[in-house]
């Protein structure tokens, strides 16, 4: 049977997830913004969903703002707060996922200093070299990730929170990783901004949501219909919408037990890997989220174990999905220090909420076969 351990890119559709939907695909079909009665069916379902994003993250409702997923949630944070204002500085995460890392580079053609915080080689902040740099001059916004997506490491937003407002700049979180994995608040993390996608945690794909504090002024980059508070022009997907507020709901109720099995599996693996030759556990000894394991794997370029898996049934990734194909080693690993061939060494295998013993078990067999075939 094929085994799959890559949840981290994406989860599939957790079928009480599509239930709810369903009704929404092929039933109520009124725009939200009518005022008649098929559109207000469809207006009471979005803030239905929007209430349960908002409790899965400790958040009001009046702070989500729906968007077609992270990418474009984190892009109409780093741009909508940087867009039409006079430049200074923006500091982003040196592992943030690309759409962060992308869209803060944009804006050096727009005159804005764009800076890296210095990540050590645990995955975590530098503090001290944050703490130095955050108070060197004028910063409009900092962006970190709370759940790194290829290490899982977990970073203190609350900590760097308290930097970037001491420096009169704005805090954004990427907690796409992090939601339905770990329990958090969006008050206590103390961003200003904070992301979120359907499809990470058992919802649908092309829906995520930007949550954004009432003092933030942010420039829209999606004109025409004035949806989501003016944030977000566009006729929203309902039945997506749904599906991530069932999502949230569910991994609300559920997250307790879900970090409880992924810790047991997850150490059963890395008891796995350590009893294996030439393997790199990245991030080991930080906190991390209970479903991540990245390691490298000496004589292998991460890639090319990646296909060997797959050849065998196993499918694992070699770091973030929306990197893959470029040829080059892990951002992530580069900005935590490693050197380019360990980089290029690493592989990064995610549970879900179905992987089992048998298939830890399965892939530590296959993983130990071919280490055995690369000292042969």
């Amino acid at each position: 049977m094929p085994i799959y351990l890559d949840h981290n890119a994406t989860t599939p559709l957790d079928p009480r997830v599509l239930n709810a939907m369903l009704p929404y695909l092929s039933g109520p079909y009124g725009n939200a913004s009518s005022v008649h009665r098929y559109g207000r069916a469809a207006r009471d379902a979005i803030e239905a969903a929007r209430v349960q994003v908002a409790a899965l993250v400790g958040a009001e409702a009046s702070e989500v703002s729906f968007t077609s997923g992270a990418t474009e949630s984190n892009n109409l944070a780093i741009k909508g707060l940087t867009e039409g204002r006079a430049p200074t500085r923006l500091l982003y995460g040196a592992t943030e996922h690309p759409a962060i890392l992308e869209a803060a580079e944009s804006r050096r053609a727009h005159g804005w200093g764009v800076e890296t915080i210095a990540i050590d080689a645990a995955g975590l902040v530098d503090w001290p070299a944050f703490q130095t740099q955050s108070s060197r001059g004028p910063v409009r916004v900092a962006a970190l990730m709370l759940a790194n997506n290829e290490t899982g490491v977990i970073q203190d937003c609350a900590r760097a929170a308290r930097m970037v407002h001491a420096a009169g700049a704005l805090f954004h979180v990427d907690a796409v990783q992090a939601a339905g994995k770990l329990p958090f608040s969006f008050a206590e993390t103390g961003a200003d901004l904070m992301c979120l996608s359907a499809h990470k945690l058992y919802g649908p794909k092309g829906v995520g949501a930007l949550l954004v504090k009432s003092h933030v002024e942010l420039t829209t980059q999606l004109h025409g219909g004035g949806q989501e508070r003016g944030l977000r022009g566009g006729t929203e997907n309902l039945a997506a919408i749904v599906g991530f507020g069932a999502a949230c709901e569910l991994a609300a109720a559920e997250v307790g037990q879900r970090i409880a099995r992924w810790t047991e599996l997850t150490t059963r693996l890395e008891t796995g890997l350590r009893a294996l030759s030439g393997i790199t556990i990245f991030g080991d000894g930080s906190p991390r989220l209970s479903n991540t394991a990245q390691f490298g794997v000496a004589g292998w370029e991460g890639e090319a174990l990646l296909m060997a898996l797959d050849r065998k049934g196993i499918a694992v990734s070699s770091g973030s999905a929306c990197a893959s194909g470029t040829g080059e080693p892990s951002h992530v690993l580069l900005g935590m220090g490693w050197d380019r061939d360990t980089a290029f060494s690493a592989i990064r295998v995610s549970l879900g909420v179905a992987t089992t013993d048998a298939e830890i078990d399965r892939f530590l067999a296959v993983l130990g076969d071919l280490r055995l075939q690369v000292a042969a």
